[in-house]
């Protein structure tokens, strides 16, 4: 597809965020989350960054990641204190932009058995702050096989890999002290599906907006406290 194509499906997804935005009654940030915060049992998340803006597609704050789950809280939870992929992608971006001795990158990227207790709950504190901070938004999205296409095609979709670039990052964006060579490319945090990196299908828009109309609530209503 041309670059003109892409960036009227940019402003399309977009569109559809902010109409999610106004029925879920706006963003969230994950410091603030609990379990008993309602949630839909499993779907797709959207997470942005404050200062970073989107320019050629828009106003408003860009997506820096894109997620799925068919638990979604307990993926959420993950992001916020505990264990994932993205918090590891992070980790190693504050360590690098903090000049930290490489042998804490090292432990901290490939989970080494050298540990320093200390310099170890440094780290994690400083990743959940700065997650913990983003703005995100959520859509239920009951099928997995969905939750798959929705994500892979809209990381794609708004990622810069091989692409010309839409909504350039500002020069402190946290992602150029990414060790990882994706996320500096790609101008978003974390791409899980490789393959998606220059072709995205033309209907992703479209079937979020399905999920979108699908789900008149915008989630389902928990009682039970973490």
């Amino acid at each position: 597809m041309s670059d003109k194509t892409r960036l009227e499906n940019v402003k399309r997804f977009y569109e559809i965020l902010r109409k999610l935005e106004c029925r879920l009654g706006g963003r969230r940030i994950l410091a603030e989350c609990t379990r008993s915060s309602g949630w839909p049992t499993q779907g797709v998340y959207f997470f942005m960054e404050n200062g970073e803006k989107r320019s050629e597609s828009g106003e408003g704050l860009r997506i820096v990641r894109v997620g799925a789950s068919t638990s979604l809280w307990s993926r959420l939870y993950a992001h916020k204190n505990g264990s994932s992929v993205f918090r590891r992608l992070i980790g190693s971006a504050l360590i690098n932009k903090q000049g930290i001795d490489y042998a804490y990158y090292k432990w901290w990227s490939q989970k080494t058995s050298e540990k320093d207790p200390a310099m170890e709950k440094f780290i994690k504190r400083c990743v959940s702050k700065t997650i913990g901070k983003m703005p995100f938004l959520w859509l239920k999205v009951d099928n997995a096989y969905l939750q798959s296409y929705i994500e892979g095609n809209a990381t794609t979709l708004l990622s810069n890999f091989w692409k010309k670039t839409i909504d350039t990052p500002s020069a402190t964006w946290l992602g150029y002290h990414s060790t990882d060579n994706m996320t500096k490319s790609n101008r978003i945090k974390y791409v899980r599906y490789p393959r998606y990196f220059t072709n995205w299908h033309y209907t992703c828009a479209e079937k979020v907006m399905e999920c979108y109309e699908a789900d008149p609530c915008g989630f389902d209503p928990l009682l039970i406290s973490w």
